[in-house]
């Protein structure tokens, strides 16, 4: 009797606990109320527990909780914050409508609650930039910039005015992986930096990883821009656009089916170059944009994206020559969910990339690309509300168009020649994992394994002891090595493969409710490269795989830091260290354009950058913005083969061309009312390296000029401070039409920043002088926005 007695205790006793172990999945879709827009990075908070969790690109989030009664609270900046009580005693789901409103509920609560999810996570060196913030920082010619406002970050930093592209923690531009709605594009300015490819109407949101760059990412060693386009609205037909000084633009967006499908077109152009010939001028400068998306919800489970992204830049002066070049990509992608727990999403992605040039004095055209597939299949697995996985494989095929050179005329004294197309394709799996360990603890731990695999071609230049370049000992130079063959491969034919393990990683242990320590490495590989002579991407420029006589670049990097948050404001402070294996560089008197054979310019060497980054924020107030600080240094290496070769500069390090030990900026936003906001943001950056002639010799009756080692010199200190300030007319009318006026000076007190310093004799006086060359004075600029 006693024992059974004693069996009844044990089993309701074990009742009790697995009851008390009851845990259940909460899951959902957070959107937009008045257009069904889902959203990124919404904040969902569970205050009783202190925990909570975020919504992922496509707006779904999961998080898994013991059985009870809780208040739930999804937060986003810019919404009204929407509190729900939800018994839990079943998995369910919970989709969520978030309606625009600065009026946030229960604000210091939750506030005390993102700040403390945020110190928690391990991710470290990412930033996001919301577009309302990127809208009020004033840039060049009034038209809003997505590059611009993140080379305003810590350890971002561009190649000068007039320069395309920018530099992440002493990387190269061509080393940025840069992504729109997951496609790569390979340029991302318009008119050689002066505007981005970016239309600001059509993006949702936008991530930069500096580091600690989660698994799912490859293919580039310095950073990742993630950017996603805006899915259109499924309940309510809108528009809105800008007519600028310089150029336009429209965006429209509307229901296909109510709640289920949706459309999204919008289109820029610039249109300066219309009022040219009134000047007597005929060169033309214009560039032209269409952004297009088609969503649709087949149920609660399948969700289909359609976009695409084309975008031309056309430069051509008088009768010499014409330059078009541009982006075009293409995506497919199917969002399904296996269960409450498990997110999935296949994409089929291509992108392109074109560049051409006409010289008309020699007639001939000049026409060169990158195309690529790419197929990706991501998954989201929310194991429970302490571990989050993130697996899945991508695989791309890559066909480079070097150069086709065609006359124009049947005069033309120019052949026709082909450079020989490349094929490569890249493949890899990954996994990356989240996990709580303790109320204090927190790490992000990833592997990813990817290799390429370089297809066979045409006419494979062989050399003897496979060396390309070879060593003058007695003029003490490198010069191309002559093939001693060459070999045709069919396409399916592997000529050279490559396999990394790249494996990441990043801890966050939490001091305080306030405060953390992070820490984090990653190591990628990067196995496209661009050929460049300059410090920024231009369109002469040549793409070349890994391969037979080119390894690919490998980059490790290591990252610590402190975060904090105060009562409005927030410090970040970082230090990092990175090194990169197999770094390119091209030997003197390289020459790049419509070169067959690369290999015999280059030599390989090292890269190194480390520095400390500093990111200062206030987030509360009428007064906004932040303070950013960067002291860093970058340098490459390029030593002889042998003890016999100088290599480059001797085999000593040198300043890479995108070196700035200091560069600080002070962006500030400050709302006056709600007709009157201003903005403002001041810039200093060190001086880009530069390479200057030391002296100069005759021979002949020829003066050629020395040069001192590479980028030893400095162009001067580039600085400029720029205002701006935007007026509603009417901000509490209740018409569907509302506008704005955005006035805007750049460059307020006219300095004349050095884009180069070039050299030359003056005959008039018999001496030599450098000149420069200043791009932007003070511009100012007057926009209308509207939207209905």
């Amino acid at each position: 009797m006693a024992l059974k007695k004693i069996l009844i205790v044990l089993v309701c006793f074990g009742t009790i606990i697995l009851h008390a172990q009851e845990r259940y999945t909460l899951s959902g879709t957070v959107s937009e109320a008045d257009t069904g827009e889902t959203l990124i990075g919404v904040n969902v908070l569970i205050p009783s527990l202190q925990t909570g969790t975020v919504t992922n690109q496509y707006g779904f989030y999961s998080i898994t909780l013991p059985e009870g009664d809780y208040e739930i609270f999804y937060s986003n900046l810019g919404f009204a914050t929407q509190k729900i009580t939800l018994p839990l005693r079943q998995n369910i789901q919970q989709n969520i409508d978030l309606k625009i409103d600065t009026e946030e509920l229960d604000e210091v609560i939750l506030k005390t609650d993102v700040e403390r999810l945020n110190i928690k996570k391990p991710q470290m060196s990412v930033n996001s930039l919301s577009m309302e913030t990127i809208r009020q920082i004033p840039v060049v010619l009034g038209e809003t910039d997505v590059i611009k406002s993140i080379t305003l970050l810590p350890g971002v930093t561009n190649a000068g005015e007039g320069a395309s592209g920018f530099n992440v923690r002493g990387g190269a531009a061509d080393q940025n992986l840069i992504l729109l709605d997951e496609a790569t594009l390979y340029n991302s300015s318009h008119l050689f930096g002066f505007f981005s490819v970016f239309n600001p109407d059509a993006i949702k949101d936008l991530t930069l990883y500096k580091g600690g760059i989660p698994a799912r990412y490859g293919g580039r060693i310095s950073s990742v821009l993630d950017i996603y386009q805006k899915d259109g609205s499924k309940r309510e037909f809108r528009a809105n656009g800008g007519i600028g000084l310089v150029a336009s633009r429209l965006l429209l967006e509307g229901p296909i089916k109510k709640d289920s499908a949706s459309f999204l077109v919008g289109g820029r152009s610039s249109y300066a170059h219309l009022f040219l010939p009134l000047f007597n001028n005929d060169n033309i400068a214009y560039f032209y944009d269409l952004n297009t998306k088609i969503s649709y919800n087949l149920n609660k489970n399948n969700r289909l994206y359609l976009s695409g992204y084309f975008g031309r830049d056309v430069f051509s002066i008088a009768d010499s020559f014409a330059n078009s070049f541009g982006n075009a990509t293409f995506n497919l992608r199917w969002n399904h969910l296996f269960s409450d727990k498990l997110f999935s999403n296949l994409s089929l992605i291509y992108s392109d990339y074109f560049y051409g040039l006409e010289l008309k004095f020699v007639e001939f055209d000049f026409d060169s690309g990158i195309q690529n597939m790419n197929l990706k299949y991501d998954f989201t697995h929310f194991l429970s509300e302490k571990i989050d996985l993130r697996y899945g494989l991508n695989s791309i095929y890559y066909a480079f168009n070097p150069g086709d050179i065609k006359p124009t005329t049947e005069d033309s004294g120019i052949n026709p020649f082909k450079l020989t197309d490349k094929y490569a394709f890249e493949n890899a799996l990954y996994a990356d994992a989240e996990i709580e360990i303790s109320d204090r603890l927190a790490v992000q731990a990833g592997l990813r394994l990817s290799t390429f695999n370089r297809l066979g071609q045409e006419a494979l230049n062989i050399y003897a002891d496979d060396n390309p370049i070879r060593y003058d000992d007695a003029l003490k130079i490198y010069q191309k090595a002559t093939p001693i063959d060459t070999v045709s491969f069919s396409r399916g034919t592997t000529i050279k493969a490559f396999a990394q393990l790249e494996p990441r990683f990043a801890v966050a242990y939490q001091l305080n409710e306030n405060a953390s320590v992070k820490a984090s490495y990653n190591r990628m590989a990067q196995y496209i490269h661009l050929i460049s002579n300059t410090t920024s991407p231009t369109p002469f420029d040549i793409y070349a795989p890994s391969g037979k006589y080119i390894d690919p670049q490998l980059a490790d990097q290591v990252a610590v830091g402190y975060f904090r948050t105060f009562e409005s404001y927030s410090l970040e402070v970082e230090s990092f260290y990175k090194t990169v294996q197999n770094r390119l560089d091209y030997v003197d008197d390289a020459n790049l354009i419509a070169n067959n054979a690369v290999e015999q310019i280059l030599l390989k060497g090292k890269a190194r950058a480390y520095g400390l980054e500093v990111l200062f924020r206030k987030t509360e107030g009428k007064l906004k913005g932040w303070i950013a600080y960067t002291l860093s240094k970058s340098e490459q290496r390029t030593p002889g083969r042998t003890p016999s070769e100088t290599g480059i500069n001797n085999g000593a390090w040198y300043n890479s061309p995108w070196d700035k030990t200091h560069d600080i900026s002070v962006t500030t936003q400050y709302e006056l009312s709600k007709k009157w906001s201003f903005g403002a943001n001041m810039v200093y950056q060190t001086g880009q390296p530069s390479t200057f002639p030391s002296g100069q010799y005759v021979y002949n009756d020829i003066v050629v000029p020395v040069y001192e080692a590479r980028n030893s010199s400095r162009l001067p200190s580039y600085h400029h401070m720029d205002v701006s300030a935007s007026w509603v007319p009417k901000p509490y009318s209740k018409k569907s039409w509302k506008s704005e006026w955005v006035f805007s000076i750049y460059n307020v007190y006219n300095r004349k920043n050095a884009a180069s310093i070039s050299f030359r004799e003056n005959t008039n006086i018999n001496k030599n002088e450098a000149v420069r060359l200043s791009i932007f004075g003070i511009i100012p600029a007057i926009t209308y926005n509207f939207k209905f």
